[in-house]
């Protein structure tokens, strides 16, 4: 080996700089891994989600706002507001969260989805924390059934490339799932 490949690193170097690396490979391996890419992430419903939407009035809804001037948050939260048969100018809740936060962060039809259970729960006729409690256990189901399902994060779904087809279907898919979720209270 040529002398200027070789470099000497102090034994004390190196194992501060291992150090760094062990540490950094246990809290990878201790993430939680999705059950899939984004690269997997489809454009079009399949068959059976298609079923599905076509039997969510909330889903079948959406494509009257979700790019004709609602964002995606704003489009999940102003089905969810029909449904309860809540105030449209409700939907104002909403302005910020599209695009993911615009920062391509937490998916706006994810977050509109929490918002959403949030106002059905408001309407419950139950003592506030029983209603509390409904509403935590219903936004832990729609939080568990995103995560297996699509990433949290819209910069994960909306690669660079990528078409807003999977947003289109996203959005029908969190619509018809938050719909179930809150049917129980519709007035």
């Amino acid at each position: 080996m040529s002398n200027s490949l070789h470099r000497n690193i102090s034994r004390r170097k190196f194992i501060a700089a291992s150090t760094g690396l062990f540490a950094g490979s246990a809290l990878l391996k201790a993430m939680p891994p999705y059950s899939f890419s984004s690269q997997e992430l489809k454009d079009e419903l399949s068959e059976g989600e298609l079923k599905l939407v076509e039997q969510s009035s909330m889903a079948k809804e959406l494509e009257d706002y979700f790019h004709k001037g609602y964002s995606c948050a704003e489009s999940l939260l102003m089905v969810s507001l029909r449904y309860l048969k809540k105030p449209e100018e409700l939907v104002w809740a909403a302005a910020g969260y599209g695009g993911g936060l615009g920062h391509k962060d937490l998916c706006g039809f994810l977050t509109a989805g929490v918002m959403g259970i949030g106002f059905a729960a408001g309407s419950l006729k139950k003592e506030r924390e029983e209603a509390k409690d409904w509403c935590s256990k219903k936004v832990k189901e729609y939080w568990k059934w995103w995560k297996e399902n699509a990433p949290l994060h819209c910069k994960d779904i909306r690669i660079p490339g990528s078409s807003y087809k999977r947003c289109d279907r996203l959005g029908q898919l969190g619509a018809a799932k938050v719909e179930e979720l809150i049917s129980s209270v519709k007035s």
